[in-house]
Order: C-alpha cells, then structure tokens, then sequence
C-alpha cells in the first residue's frame, strides 16, 4: 500500500505545476484593481520576512476550476506573502489524486490540504474515502459559492432540460431510454461529493430517480468537452470554466445553473489536515488573511478582467481569456434556445451576497452536505444518523480561525459572523433546509434512497 501510494504521489507530481513565490517585497495590492485585462505577473511577492509564524511555507493541491481562483490570486496578487506565508500551489490530476496526496501529506512528497468538494474533507477525516485510513482534516473557509452549472449535450436539446424539469421536459427521461435503449448518462467530477449532490438534487426535484431512470458517471472535468461530442455523457455538472465552455465551442448547452437551484449555496472550501493546523495556528490564520483578502479582491467588478488573464494562463488553467471573462462576469446563455444573461448575482460569488459573507465556514452549509449523504445512503455505518452527521461536521469545521483572521485583516465587525448557522435555506423547488432540524428536511424529500 505505502509504494502505491509513493508511485501516485510521484505521478501527481508529474502532472502538477508547483508554484514557488519568489522575488521581492513590494506594496500591498491596490484596492482600485485593474478595469482592463493586463498580462498575468510573473514573479509573486517574497514572503515577509518579519513575519511571527510557527512555519512560513504550506503546500496546497486545486483544480483549475473557478472555486480555486481565490487561492491562485491569493498567490499571484501576492496576499499570502503580505502575511508571511509562501503557498505553493500544486494542480492536481484529479479529486481522486488530491485525495490521495492528502493522505501522503506535504512530507511524503503530497500536500497540506487545498480546495475540495465536501463531504470529502469529513469522510477523510473518518477515512470513508481513504481505505479506512482517518486523516483528521480542519475545514477553515468557504472559496466560492454558485459558478457551478448542468451542461447538456446537444444530442438532447429537443429536451428543452432546464432547472424545473417538470416544466420544461415532463416524461423526457423515459422517452429518452424507450427510443435509446439505454439509460440517460449524467456525469460528475467525483462521486458521492458536491457535484454528484446538485444533478442528484436536481433530477429528483424533477421527480426523476437518479438511481432508477438515470445512469450516474465519473468523468474528469477536462474530459467532459470530448465525452460530449462523442456520446459519452448527455449531461454533465461541474464548475466553471467548463460548462461556459461548452456552450461557447456550440457542444452543449447550459440546462441550468446551481445558482438557480439554492441562491448563494455553499460550494468548495478550503480544508487543511488538522495536524498541520494544531501545530501552526498563526500560520493557519496568516493562510485565512490571505484567502479572505484575495476574496475581497476577486468580488470587485474592476478585477474580474485581470482575474480571467492570470487564470486563463497556461500556468494556471490554460483556458481562453474569454471563457473565463464570462464565467467570472456571470454571463450565461441559459437553456435551449441560450437565452443571454448577465447577472453577477447569479455568478460566482466571493465575499459579498445577500446572505452575508461567502468565506465564513457556516457549521449549517457543511453540514448539509452531510445530510444530503444520509439521503443517498453513500457512506452507511458512517453517517446513518443526524447525530453522526453533527458530531462529525463540529470535529471538522471550525469557525475560530475565521474570525480571527477577519479581525486581525480589517474586516467590519458587522460582517463577521457571530454564530455557526446561516438560518434556513430555501431551494428553487419550494423545499426548505432548517439546520435545526434536519429529519424534517430529509422527510420532506419526496426521492430518496
């Protein structure tokens, strides 16, 4: 097992770009930001050297999609270093890759922690994805919330999806099978995690049973171009840039937008393992004043130009400017027919939304994801009851931290939240999430397991 897992973390540095910051001290980022595109810095601050941290470097794992965008700016706009702390970041092959660099941590040639779907960062912790080994994990922050969409292919748009299936398309499931011979294919980046939960939520919100009328896939983002063309998948979920994507190269079109089935949802987050955070507390912080300033940054429409440049690069995502200008504008082409829409309040969203701020790590956000696993039964003898679901979410996600760091950065205390609930949440189908009550939520969902 141990030389398994030396050969992935051998691959996954094959295929990753590390990010050393290097070069020299300058000024903090300006608060005015760029109105135009300009080319992506090549040399990030060095880390200051004056810094009180118990350790100055943390290695990080991402996957180029817009979720990541606050811990690459975090690098390149030179917010990290501001506070002490070189963050190399490296790009990870897959989530399964980034899973298993976890488990080898920074020493055995892995990482730290990085971006992820939940509940992988809880389930790690429980060792449910890590072949029973429990690596305890801290999630610490929020990156993002919406800029996630349902991309369908093209060989479906006579189905006219969209976010209410009843709708727009009622009986096109079983039609679909009748004249195919075969189920409806549906993929997602990874399975049993945030992607799989919103084309599960959203089928079932149609009155389709994702595990009766649909067949579910696991496909890598980057593959999703090609599975589209070919018939590999009629629909796929991820984030942007990749269902923009598809629309722009008239592959697919945009079903719906995980904006539209919970406004200001909760997304990927920032999750480091707890080892790392219990011997290095000012380093944690220090990591947390530097994400929630390149949060800050990445919301003001004068950056979102830049922001698309340094992404689209080939150093990050090498994805075209445009793509990534759109996506992080919040301009969509919606269904069918691609209806354009610009709203940024529907797009992905970093700091500010009407629900408050979008970093803070709400205990009620995390744990819902835990609830929607208990709904699908995927980790039985795990999370089976709500009572495992909150013991195991307060293990994992900390709010402390946070709130320091938001302090110590300047945050307005209005903005920082006091309690660990955002309240209740309502999706685009009428069903309400009450966190204080989370079996009335599971026995009000009509499709279940």
């Amino acid at each position: 097992m141990a030389k398994r897992q030396r050969c992935i973390a051998l691959l996954g540095g094959a295929l990753s770009t590390t990010i050393m910051l290097t070069g020299c001290l300058g000024n903090p980022p300006s608060k005015q930001g760029a109105s135009t595109a300009t080319a992506p810095t090549t040399t990030a601050p060095a880390v200051a050297a004056n810094a009180d941290l118990e350790v100055k470097t943390i290695s990080l794992g991402y996957i180029p999609i817009l979720e990541a965008a606050p811990l690459v700016i975090g690098v390149e706009k030179g917010f990290f270093a501001k506070h002490g702390l070189e963050v190399n970041l490296s790009k990870q092959a897959s989530w399964g890759a980034a899973r298993d660099n976890l488990v080898l941590g920074a020493g055995g040639g892995g990482i730290d922690g990085g971006q992820w779907q939940l509940p992988m960062p809880q389930m790690i912790s429980e060792g449910a994805i890590t072949n029973g080994k429990k690596v305890p994990m801290v999630i610490l922050a929020m990156l993002m919330s919406q800029g996630n969409g349902i991309a369908a292919a093209n060989s479906v748009r006579d189905g006219n999806l969209s976010v209410d299936l009843k709708t727009s398309s009622p009986g096109f499931f079983d039609t679909f099978s009748q004249k195919q011979g075969r189920k409806f294919k549906a993929a997602y980046t990874f399975p049993k995690a945030n992607q799989e939960i919103w084309i599960r939520y959203w089928l079932a919100a149609g009155g389709v049973n994702p595990d009766q009328a649909v067949e579910l896939l696991k496909v890598p983002a980057p593959e999703t171009l090609q599975g589209m063309k070919n018939g590999t998948m009629e629909a796929f979920t991820t984030g942007d840039p990749w269902p923009t994507r598809i629309v722009k190269d008239n592959i697919g079109y945009l079903a719906a937008t995980t904006a539209q089935i919970w406004k200001v949802h909760p997304e990927e987050y920032l999750a480091v393992r707890s080892e790392w955070v219990d011997k290095h507390p000012k380093a944690a912080v220090a990591l947390l004043k530097g994400l929630i300033e390149a949060q800050i940054w990445l919301d003001k429409p004068e950056n979102k130009d830049e922001a698309a440049t340094i992404l689209s690069s080939r150093k990050w995502y090498n994805v075209p400017l445009p793509v990534l200008q759109a996506s992080l504008k919040g301009q969509y082409k919606i269904g069918a027919n691609g209806t354009p829409q610009t709203n940024p309040a529907m797009g992905p969203l970093y700091w500010n939304s009407d629900r408050g701020v979008i970093s803070y790590p709400y205990k009620s956000l995390t744990l819902w994801f835990l609830i929607e696993s208990m709904r699908w039964k995927f980790f039985p003898g795990t999370v089976d009851t709500v009572e495992q679901a909150r013991a195991i979410n307060d293990k994992v996600t900390r709010v402390d931290l946070w709130r320091q760091a938001a302090k110590e950065v300047g945050v307005p205390e209005k903005d920082i939240p006091t309690g660990s609930s955002r309240g209740k949440e309502t999706f685009f189908d009428g069903v309400v999430y009450d966190p204080e009550n989370p079996k009335a939520y599971l026995d009000s969902l009509k499709i279940k397991k």
